[in-house]
């Protein structure tokens, strides 16, 4: 169990981030809690539940954590990037702007905050944490961006594991499509998810337990590990999985042309 730690936790209002965050709460831990939406972590605020809104997109953003950090701990004994977000849609536009608020968010910002802590840790022991993602292994149809994001994230930390200094830990998680607001946040009706789709709660715990134990991947799903070693060993199997998916997007497609889809607060 982690126990009397103090951890920067961020993306945590929803979803992964909320349920490690009430398995962190306990324990006697002290977390500076993050995000740019901040409605549920008011009401968990106490003496060791920090709350700060914050967009963690921009350098600037970041440095602030980091001081805000730094002025309420004694020591940054864990890190967890958790912010990100999706977009399910159709490759079939031209925007810099759409793309690149993505990689701010889902990319730059955590390979800038890893670049900090390791700077802060100056050679003591410390434990960073990313959320990358399945889809860093295997892309979907209608998360291009997203999967493309997540990709460079998995590239990251490969690369970044070859050259870190002993001192610090790197635990990367990879969940499948997870039962949060992830979907809601990806797309303006609602879809067929992805399969498989796992509770927020189980990744978490998962998260929090592969922490704990030092491990360099948690990948919650075993289902997918199996996947993975099957469609390398028969390719077709992959193919046949990436064509149901692609029946769905394409019924979403529909949907969004037709404006027959169903809103999700409907």
């Amino acid at each position: 169990m982690i126990q009397n730690k103090n951890i920067v936790l961020t993306g945590c209002n929803s979803g992964i981030g909320l349920e490690t965050l009430k398995i962190l709460a306990s324990g006697g831990n002290k977390i500076l809690c993050v995000d740019k939406n901040t409605d549920v972590l008011e009401t968990m605020a106490s003496e060791n539940i920090i709350v700060m809104q914050k967009d963690v997109s921009t350098k600037e953003s970041v440095d602030e954590i980091f001081a805000k950090a730094e002025e309420i701990f004694d020591f940054i004994d864990i890190f967890y990037a958790n912010a990100g977000y999706p977009y399910y849609e159709e490759m079939n536009y031209c925007d810099w702007d759409r793309v690149r608020a993505m990689f701010d968010t889902n990319v730059f910002s955590p390979i800038y905050t890893y670049q900090r802590y390791v700077n802060y840790l100056n050679g003591r022991k410390g434990i960073f944490a990313i959320t990358v993602s399945a889809i860093g292994e295997m892309a979907m149809p209608g998360f291009t961006v997203y999967a493309s994001s997540k990709f460079a994230m998995h590239g990251f930390q490969q690369g970044v594991r070859l050259e870190k200094p002993d001192n610090v830990q790197l635990t990367c998680l990879y969940p499948v499509a997870t039962e949060t607001g992830f979907f809601k946040a990806s797309a303006p009706i609602v879809y067929k998810k992805p399969f498989p789709v796992q509770k927020a709660d189980v990744v978490a715990r998962k998260m929090v337990k592969g922490i704990e134990k030092g491990r360099k991947k948690v990948s919650p799903c075993a289902l997918f590990g199996v996947s993975k070693v099957l469609m390398g060993v028969c390719p077709p199997v992959r193919t046949a999985y990436w064509a149901l998916e692609k029946r769905k997007f394409n019924e979403y497609k529909e949907n969004i042309k037709n404006g027959t889809g169903v809103k999700w607060d409907e």
